[in-house]
């Protein structure tokens, strides 16, 4: 293989990745865990929060805020996996690249 087709072969790699993360970028993740339910982007912004009224006692503040932190980190959670199934294909194949 001359150095042409290698420099050619990894430009089409990373438009490839280019794609898949553009692919996440804009995909919305769901996380939720028991009333709170939340929405985030692939950048990881959060876009949006749902609490159910029906569950919800307003005086106990700090579940409340625990519930919302466990709810946006498996949103999280499911980003990085998708990412990694995605991206992981095309880190593995040149280690030392990324």
């Amino acid at each position: 293989m001359n150095l042409q087709a290698l420099m050619k072969q990894a430009q089409s790699i990373q438009k490839d990745m280019m794609k898949a993360k553009n692919e996440i970028d804009n995909t919305v993740f769901d996380g939720e865990n028991g009333f709170v339910k939340v929405q985030v982007k692939g950048t990881k912004e959060v876009i949006n929060i749902e609490i159910s009224p029906s569950e919800f006692d307003a005086d106990d503040l700090e579940v409340l805020q625990d519930m919302i932190m466990i709810a946006i980190n498996d949103a999280f959670k499911k980003v990085d996996k998708i990412t990694e199934e995605k991206l992981g294909k095309f880190t593995s194949a040149m280690p030392g690249m990324f």
